[in-house]
């Protein structure tokens, strides 16, 4: 019986047929394969098959530790080629910690000789930590930021050092016998006080590394300088005992070498611009690097009695820049250093007269001191826009610019302002005295009237000196007053505009003191409006005037016909409301953001 389902052949179908049909077609299927493969392989061996006398070389295996002087990550082989003795980490946020690990590095090549290699810690990698050879150290300055968490450029440091699963070169989560130093930055007014600098402690002394002198905790509420000062000293102590050198074997060398050029295009001259797009005018992204020159759209006096305190609201426009935000974040504002300010350095230097001539600036030393604004520029584009001269002076400049006084009465002022922490404190902290007003006292000046070369006695301190000593000008910081939901394309700021008294001294009498940031937003708010700002009330109105500023920007860049323009960029912050709405939220105001 036959299946139905079964297939069968006919009986007529020659068999033999078949069998001679598959036969012939497999081996040409052989054939086209085995040709086939023949070709590949001569192709993939053509180096050898037609190219013998070529040289054969044989392949380079890299071990774990072994990273070559061409890896741009690799920090030991820096420090080797060029034989420095000292690597220095800095975590900062707003370049405040990375001016301190700086000057630590300057610091260790005057007082022992030793040259330093400062670096950022996103730029390198930390498997070779535990290669630094024992008459070496690494230093560790560390800045808090937000609700104790590490800056955005030392994440990954503290994650290698916090995951113990992370290995170094040695196969193992130790560090053991590494000599570090660590100094903090942070406030006391926020709950987790220099919590980076402490875990960074920690967490050394846990892979057995070995701390010289003290940790470092600085306090920006109060007076990091001074903390700073304080710290140091004994620091350099317990150093040089830890590296078995003497104090005595550096010397005062420059950073920079500061020429002025008497040819250059004009163009190209950098006159206030932050950046290389800026100068240019070419589009893209705005951040701390390149600020957004943003136009106020409204700006107005949010207190009724503006003659005695002053709180300004300015609306800026974002629109077409590409800028976002959300609730929390903070948007950071360039304000140039005031008129008057610019003026008395100029004179205290007698840079007056060819304070727009154009100048290069090299630095000596790119490992150790890297050029901090773009050149070339002019003198007095340096001292408006690029370094901060509003700041009350540092007690330990004094000591250096003590060596080019004009006289030895002046001398002896500076030199006491320096030593003698007391009298520092009363008259420079207290009298909230600037680096031009210092000057000009110690020479024996008035600083009541606008300074003038007249009225200004010359000071001989090279330029390269004021460079190298005067912090670069940071932005300033404020909370963002909008929502974006309901502004996406506009960011709010409301400050309280700092002015305050001094205390008077034997030395400076009693002025207005008034914060660079809040002032220059203060200048923004009239000068939007086509008023002209009010005059604080007081007896005497050499110190009651309100500073001016270079509000329209270089080559007129902040102004547009009657609008006027801030330059902004926005800081990420870790504030976040609930994602739930109907999460309660308890906020206290404590104050109103001012500087």
């Amino acid at each position: 019986m036959t299946d139905p389902n079964r297939t069968t052949f006919s009986s007529a179908f020659p068999l033999s047929f078949l069998t001679t049909a598959m036969s012939t077609t497999s081996t040409s299927d052989i054939i086209i394969l085995a040709l086939g493969v023949g070709l590949a392989a001569a192709y993939l061996f053509r180096d050898q098959l037609f190219a013998a006398s070529k040289p054969k070389t044989a392949p380079v295996v890299v071990s774990k530790g072994q990273n070559g002087s061409g890896n741009p990550r690799d920090f030991i082989a820096k420090m080797k080629e060029g034989k420095k003795r000292l690597v220095i980490f800095y975590g900062s946020q707003t370049g405040t910690a990375e001016e301190y690990a700086i000057r630590l590095a300057k610091e260790a090549k005057t007082k022992f000789g030793l040259a330093s290699l400062v670096c950022d810690p996103e730029e390198y990698d930390f498997e070779n930590l535990d290669q630094l050879p024992e008459d070496c150290a690494a230093f560790f300055v560390m800045a808090t930021y937000g609700e104790g968490e590490p800056t955005d450029n030392a994440v990954q440091l503290m994650q290698n050092l916090q995951d113990e699963s992370f290995e170094f070169s040695n196969g193992e989560h130790k560090l053991s016998g590494l000599k570090y130093v660590v100094f903090g930055l942070g406030n006391k007014t926020y709950e987790h006080y220099n919590s980076i600098g402490r875990a960074v402690d920690a967490e050394l002394t846990k892979m057995g590394a070995i701390r010289i002198g003290e940790r470092g905790e600085g306090d920006d509420d109060k007076s990091m300088e001074e903390d700073y000062l304080e710290w140091k000293d004994g620091m350099w102590e317990a150093f040089a005992t830890a590296l078995g050198v003497e104090e005595g074997q550096g010397g005062d060398s420059a950073d920079f070498v500061v020429s002025e050029l008497d040819s250059h295009p004009p163009e190209k001259v950098y006159l206030g611009e932050l950046s290389a797009r800026a100068l240019t005018r070419t589009k893209g992204i705005h951040d701390a690097k390149n600020p957004y020159p943003a136009p106020i759209s409204e700006a107005r006096e949010l207190f009724q009695n503006p003659a005695a305190r002053n709180c300004v609201h300015i609306e800026l426009n974002t629109e077409g820049s590409g800028i976002t935000y959300q609730h929390g974040d903070h948007v950071g504002v360039w304000p140039s250093n005031p008129d008057v300010e610019v003026d008395r350095l100029l004179c205290a230097l007698g840079l007056m007269d060819k304070k727009d001539h154009v100048i290069g600036i090299e630095s000596l030393d790119p490992a150790l001191a890297k050029v901090p604004f773009p050149v070339p520029t002019t003198y007095a584009t340096v001292l408006r826009h690029y370094i901060d001269i509003s700041a009350v002076a540092g007690r330990q400049i004094l000591g250096t610019f003590s060596k080019f006084a004009p006289n030895p009465n002046a001398e002896e002022i500076l030199k006491k302002l320096n030593t003698n922490k007391e009298e520092y404190h009363n008259v420079v902290a207290l009298g909230c005295l600037k680096l031009g007003e210092v000057l000009q006292i110690a020479a024996g000046n008035d600083t009541k009237p606008h300074p003038t070369t007249e009225n200004t006695t010359a000071w001989s301190i090279p330029f390269d000196i004021i460079v190298s000593s005067i912090p670069r000008l940071q932005p300033r910081y404020y909370s963002i007053s909008s929502s974006p939901k309901l502004h996406a394309n506009s960011i709010h700021v409301t400050c309280v505009v700092l002015k305050y008294q001094s205390e008077a001294s034997q030395h400076a009498p009693q002025k207005w003191c008034y914060g660079i940031g809040s002032n220059f937003l203060f200048n923004l708010r009239y000068a939007a409006n086509g008023e002209t700002a009010l005059i604080a009330s007081s007896p005497d109105p050499a110190v009651a005037s309100v500073p001016s500023y270079q509000i329209e920007g270089p080559r007129g860049m902040y102004k547009d016909d009657t609008i006027y323009k801030a330059p902004i960029h926005v800081r990420r912050s870790t504030f976040r409301l609930p994602t739930n709405p109907k999460s309660p939220v308890i906020m206290i105001g404590p104050g109103t953001v001012s500087s």
